[in-house]
């Protein structure tokens, strides 16, 4: 399924306002369970760094919620979004200058070749690894960007049915995936072998991770894929479903998982 077609459909619709792209924001946080994940960290980083000048990047940024959570944390944080989409580069300056938030700035970058030597506390990877044949280069990178003790968080899908992949025979349920997946040690040593002096690696997306996946991203993206009509449905859609995917998301980010479709990994400078 092609994914970023759908993407720009929910951009025209919530660019419209500020107002809107906050209530779609707070919508993701809701229902991606990647985001309650990577919340959760962030978090536990931002323990002790909320008062203090702090340089962050957020590697992929995407529409920018990661950046907006961030943003929100503190004031004193300065935030260096990249991505290699214009147009989202264009929309996300236009939304943070209009709340006024001047410590965060999007530029186009190719993770490939971006390289700014010792300049981050915090780099923020959120599912961009698996669009990227050159990981190793953009670890060493990530790595070279960041100052000694900085701390890198990436979420990915893991080779446990990743992507929706189970089998030898099955694709990827995101055409724009170079990879299905990683395997849990694969990760942790490219991250060694890019200059990474301590690595964590954990799954996501557990049993009822991945249920809530399918309930609340999987159906709805299908239906969508067919006809974009299926708008008009959602709402009805997620009024029955919701109440069960915010207590399967409250479930696998607050369990511990033998496997999972998903990885949370951490790495240290």
């Amino acid at each position: 399924m092609q994914y970023d077609p759908i993407k720009r459909v929910l951009g025209d619709v919530f660019n419209r306002t500020p107002f809107l792209r906050r209530v779609f924001f707070h919508l993701l946080d809701l229902l991606l369970l990647r985001t309650w994940h990577v919340h959760k960290e962030l978090r536990a980083w931002a323990v002790s760094r909320k008062g203090k000048e702090q340089r962050i990047l957020d590697a992929g940024a995407g529409f920018g919620q990661y950046t907006y959570y961030l943003s929100n944390m503190s004031s004193k944080w300065c935030i260096q979004a990249v991505d290699v989409k214009d147009e989202q580069i264009s929309d996300n300056n236009h939304f943070f200058r209009a709340l006024g938030r001047h410590n965060v700035l999007f530029r186009n970058a190719d993770l490939v070749q971006y390289r700014e030597p010792n300049a981050y506390d915090l780099v923020l990877s959120v599912d961009v690894m698996e669009h990227i044949l050159e990981d190793v280069e953009v670890f060493r990178n990530f790595h070279a960007s960041m100052r000694s003790g900085g701390m890198l968080v990436i979420s990915t899908p893991s080779d446990q049915g990743g992507s929706d992949v189970t089998g030898d025979h099955d694709t990827s349920f995101i055409e724009e995936h170079v990879r299905d997946g990683y395997n849990i040690q694969e990760i942790q040593q490219k991250l060694r072998t890019a200059g990474f002096r301590k690595v964590e690696a954990k799954y996501s997306y557990g049993k009822p991770g991945q249920v809530s996946w399918r309930l609340s991203m999987k159906y709805p993206m299908l239906m969508l894929n067919v006809s974009k009509i299926f708008f008009l449905v959602l709402p009805f859609y997620y009024l029955i479903t919701f109440p069960f995917c915010l207590l399967l998301n409250w479930m696998d980010v607050n369990g511990k998982h033998a496997t999972g479709t998903g990885l949370i990994v951490k790495a240290w400078k």
